[in-house]
């Protein structure tokens, strides 16, 4: 017989993700096809007066050991596996009493998400790897030329579409066979990598780096371009993404997020999680132009975007508090123009205003994490170079203020050492090389991916303009000379921070002294390229 076209007459559901299930197995009974179903969706069926079959009375063999078997059986498989088109495979099926099953609908038990799960045991995990739901999937895959595999709720539609004469065509059933094989493999590697980071360290650490990296990525979003017109580009996330990250941000207004959107949302993200006081930031192409703390959440995004208003048009914001009116007041001040907004809510005035009252209340994004100041496990951070991977620990750990040495004569004031911690916490997220100025708890200038250290502390000082006096300098690692400490001075500068380690450190200690400067090292350098 031609199998382009096959009729379905019996399918087999058995699902961890219920959703549309019932509605999809209606769909298949109005067509005549018999449904065969396991435990709990075999329940979910009957009570929703569909006729069903369970599994162990169609096989004649119980379901047991807590459900790891029930499904692995010949007549299942072989239902599922045989070619209709060889006199053999057809004869062995009437010889044992195997009806042929043509349409098997699985998806998976939730390994991912039961391991992202904090005190998850390896007892929990170990339970949560699927045995027999992987099993039909790939028999069903293997055979797509006589049977129909549907993994995933949104292709039920389709499939339920095309039922319409009864049968489903081998273009379909060829994606649906795609789709399965890719399910699995996340599945796989999903499972592999959670006991292959388990064995080798535990936790993620320089000395516990995996041997291979196993990656899955689901494509969360195709955008209409990349940083640039001509770049095709889409969002993809992890199987089980922090509650803290953009990936688990819910946007509640806005136009579509572009490639370079979700660039700056994270970075404004990584920036006000560092902070317990109400916070904001300013991000522009992935740095930050303003940032600032303040009593209010108010308070703290108007010293920010201040910290450079001409940078400031067309930017993200990053806030670690539910934005309130206060907040929009500030927000919405005439000849500001914000791209997106992310923050842990927006209360309901807050949010009506900012979708009713500024000229760009159509274009804005807003999106909220109600998570963004939980804690994070250390994560992965990926860059592609050409022909390989890059992969580091994410630049997360928290700071250890007490090892921090005082190295010049001159010991820093209390509100200088307030200032040079806030400068140090924004710091590590400019680009290198970088210099930061900061005073009274904000940003007032940024030097930031220059060649050259002395021309980010030129720049850096030029934005500032008189605001660099009495203000202190971060710098994400060593001066290697003298002349950017002289250039801090001249703008004002009090009292700098900076990793130390350099060969001349005793040079920039003597220039800080005789300049009257203060200056700290933190022994702990973050480069950003």
């Amino acid at each position: 017989m031609s199998h382009d076209q096959i009729r379905i007459q019996r399918a087999l559901l058995s699902v961890s993700d219920k959703t549309g299930v019932v509605d999809f197995a209606k769909a298949l009974a109005s067509h005549g096809v018999e449904l065969l179903s396991t435990g709990g969706t075999a329940k979910l069926l009957a009570s929703a007066g569909l006729p069903v079959v369970e599994v162990g009375d169609y096989t004649g063999f119980p379901e047991m050991m807590d459900g790891r078997v029930k499904t692995l059986h010949p007549k299942v498989h072989g239902g599922i596996l045989a070619r209709r088109d060889l006199p053999e495979h057809v004869a062995a099926m009437r010889q044992h009493g195997i009806p042929p099953i043509d349409l098997v609908v699985v998806n998976l038990y939730p390994f991912a998400q039961t391991v992202a799960k904090p005190g998850c045991t390896l007892e929990d995990a170990i339970e949560n790897i699927d045995i027999g739901g992987p099993s039909m999937v790939r028999s069903a895959a293997k055979n797509h030329a006589y049977v129909g595999i549907v993994t995933r709720p949104d292709q039920y539609d389709e499939v339920a579409s095309a039922l319409k004469d009864g049968k489903l065509s081998i273009e379909l059933r060829r994606r649906l066979m795609q789709a399965a094989f890719e399910m699995t493999a996340r599945y796989d590697i999903a499972i592999a990598a959670h006991f292959l980071q388990e064995m080798e360290s535990g936790t993620v650490t320089p000395a516990g780096m995996p041997a291979r990296q196993l990656i899955s990525m689901e494509r969360r979003q195709e955008l209409r371009y990349g940083e640039n017109p001509h770049q095709k580009a889409a969002w993809y996330v992890e199987p089980s993404f922090g509650p803290a990250t953009v990936s688990a941000a819910k946007q509640v207004h806005g136009k579509e997020l572009s490639y370079n959107n979700l660039l700056d949302l994270d970075a404004a993200v990584a920036i006000v999680r560092e902070f317990k006081e109400p916070a904001a930031t300013v991000i522009k192409h992935n740095n930050p132009c303003g940032c600032a703390i303040g009593e209010t959440l108010a308070e703290a995004f108007d010293k920010a975007y201040e910290g450079d208003p001409t940078s400031a048009f067309g930017s993200i914001i990053g806030l670690n508090r539910i934005v309130d009116a206060a907040t929009v007041e500030q927000l919405c001040v005439p000849n500001r123009f914000i791209e997106a907004i992310i923050a842990p809510g927006f209360k309901a005035d807050a949010l009506t205003a900012l979708t009713t009252r500024p000229k760009w209340k159509n274009s804005v994004r807003l999106l909220q994490l109600p998570q963004l100041l939980e804690p994070q496990p250390v994560s992965w951070d990926y860059r592609r170079i050409a022909g390989g991977l890059l992969v580091q620990e994410r630049d997360e750990q928290p700071e250890d203020e007490s090892t921090w040495k005082v190295v010049t004569t001159r010991e820093p004031s209390d509100h200088e050492r307030r200032d040079l911690a806030f400068a140090w916490k924004v710091c590590k997220h400019v680009k290198s090389n970088a210099i930061l100025l900061a005073k009274a708890g904000m940003v007032v200038g940024v030097g930031a991916g220059q060649m050259s250290r002395v021309d980010s502390s030129w720049i850096a000082a030029h934005k500032a303009g008189e605001r660099s006096k009495g203000a202190v300098a971060a710098s994400d690692a060593f001066f290697p000379f003298r002349d950017g400490v002289d250039q801090a001075s001249q703008a004002g500068v009090t009292a700098l921070i900076q990793p130390g380690g350099s060969v001349r450190d005793e040079e920039v200690i003597a220039a800080c002294n005789e300049l009257g400067l203060a200056m700290i090292f933190t022994g702990r350098r973050h480069f950003k390229h």
